[in-house]
């Protein structure tokens, strides 16, 4: 049976290490007590298998398994890339 899995879009905020990239996800809250709209952020750990993404470019990100202690999201497409 098919699962819904999480979709999330964001920006590589790091390329450093091998395989994994690191995406900040902004998401728009109100604030409960004065009702103006806030950025809350996210930092996830991603799996790029090809290391084609680089810092600055939008992609999608979807959860998946566990692949280490920290990564369970997977790159699924590169939105947009950074500098265009």
């Amino acid at each position: 049976m098919e699962q819904n899995k999480k979709i999330r879009t964001g920006v590589v905020v790091s390329d450093k290490m091998d395989k994994t990239i690191v995406v900040k996800v902004e998401r728009h809250v109100r604030h409960p007590e004065f009702k103006k709209i806030v950025r809350r952020s996210n930092k996830f750990k991603v799996h790029d298998e090809k290391n084609e993404s680089s810092v600055g470019d939008k992609v999608k990100i979807v959860e998946t398994r566990p692949l280490s202690k920290e990564k369970r999201w997977r790159l699924m497409e590169i939105v947009e890339r950074a500098g265009k």
